[in-house]
């Protein structure tokens, strides 16, 4: 539909590449590895900078033939699947504040793709998954999801074979590392439970989630309960192994 792809990824990792190759044959694609670099974009949607600046700025992240004053007009956002879906959110909510911005809120739709993840994983993959994760050794398991989905409830009698599981909609169910609000699959009710997190270095914990459960939930939990640990590796150095 002559929408320019901004891939959020790393140029040299082996899925953007592929991203980059197969979108290129179907348009235009640019990709940024994080918000820094599309706020350098934005300057060459906003028209601040040259084009001769963005061959120099982007070179080797941008698609054979592409002219930044002609196709960054109409863009959608994509990324490299061990990229934080959180940033990407961040990164996709930027680029259509900007093309409000420019061209008005009434035009958003002719200039901004909507690639939120709105679609639901397999539900089969998704199970598939949590028996794997039961052959892991972990202390808890955490179980992200709608309390009405049978999808996900299923996931919770799994995990409940094997671990202490606590089942919860969102990270603000996570009130502090001595307090967790979850759902009780088996009493059909929310409870409070308090020490939940075991006292022991290091605790390991299984994180899972219903098949329509966005990835920027998912993350924010992750995220939550490792803000309660000392000497946790930042996303960066995460990522950076993959």
């Amino acid at each position: 539909e002559n929408y320019t792809i901004i891939i959020h990824g790393k140029p040299n990792h082996e899925e953007t590449k592929a991203t980059f190759s197969h979108s290129s044959h179907k348009g235009h694609s640019v990709i940024v590895r994080n918000m820094q670099e599309a706020e350098n974009l934005s300057n060459y949607i906003l028209g601040s900078k040259t084009k001769s600046e963005f061959y120099e700025e982007f070179a080797g992240k941008f698609s054979v033939g592409f002219d930044p004053t002609q196709h960054l007009q109409r863009v959608g956002v994509v990324n490299q699947t061990t990229m934080l879906a959180t940033e990407t959110q961040a990164i996709a909510d930027f680029f259509k504040q900007l093309m409000v911005a420019k061209f008005g809120a009434q035009n958003l739709k002719q200039h901004f793709a909507d690639t939120r993840d709105t679609l639901c994983y397999a539900t089969n993959d998704n199970q598939d998954s949590t028996y794997r994760l039961l052959e892991v050794d972990a202390d808890m398991a955490v179980v992200v999801g709608g309390y009405n989905s049978s999808n996900t409830s299923h996931i919770v009698e799994l995990c409940e074979r094997k671990f202490p599981t606590f089942f919860i909609n969102s990270d603000s169910e996570i009130k502090s590392r001595t307090e967790i609000h979850h759902f009780n699959y088996s009493r059909k009710q929310k409870i409070i439970t308090h020490e939940y997190l075991p006292d022991k270095t290091p605790v390991r914990i299984v994180l899972t989630s219903g098949a329509s459960c966005p990835d920027t939930l998912v993350d924010r939990v992750m995220l939550k309960l490792a803000g309660y640990f000392d000497s946790v590796k930042t996303v960066e150095e995460v990522l950076a192994d993959f």
